[in-house]
């Protein structure tokens, strides 16, 4: 019986790559190495040629595209701030069941001191709780497409993503006193 499992007959499909060239210099047909990330940069560069935003047919090929574009993510980026300090403000004013419990806690010198801590309930059915829902989600995609676009290395992309999230933090954070989020998706 031939025990022999060298059949000669497996072959490997070349290695597919997207064709794209960033123009980053960081192409293997420019000496580069990409690390094995299928063709896709891993150091940032500054370039309009072949950069694809988000989606396979969304491509930028020329200056004004790549301007265009970083309109829009400059854009998306302060929709998404806006988005944060919306939903904040909405729940602020959507806040129902507001009860003060008051607590005695023993003082220094013997005596009773009071202390009040104030409650505040939101119904999970009402309309406000959809909305505040609706919003999360949308805040959600958002902040990953950001994500994903600062993921391209494109310098100019990163800056509009960086540009946008400090006019939106500008524009909508004056009022709101400064608290680190620590369930902050993206930051």
């Amino acid at each position: 019986m031939d025990m022999n499992h060298n059949h000669q007959q497996h072959t490997m499909a070349p290695p597919t790559s997207s064709g794209h060239n960033h123009g980053g210099g960081g192409g293997s047909e420019n000496g580069g190495n990409q690390g094995g990330h299928g063709g896709m940069v891993m150091t940032f560069y500054f370039g309009c040629n072949n950069v694809e935003l988000l989606f396979s047919g969304l491509l930028i090929n020329t200056p004004g595209e790549m301007v265009g574009a970083c309109i829009g993510v400059f854009l998306l980026a302060v929709l998404y701030e806006g988005l944060k300090i919306g939903r904040e403000v909405l729940l602020r004013r959507s806040q129902v069941n507001v009860r003060y419990n008051s607590m005695p806690l023993p003082g220094a010198d013997g005596t009773v001191l009071m202390e009040t801590h104030k409650t505040v309930g939101q119904r999970m059915l009402s309309p406000t709780h959809f909305l505040q829902t609706l919003l999360h989600v949308i805040q959600v995609v958002v902040s990953y497409f950001l994500m994903l676009v600062f993921m391209t290395y494109n310098g100019y992309l990163c800056i509009a993503v960086a540009a946008g999230a400090g006019m939106g933090y500008f524009l909508f954070s004056w009022r709101k006193a400064v608290v680190v989020d620590i369930t902050e998706h993206c930051h």
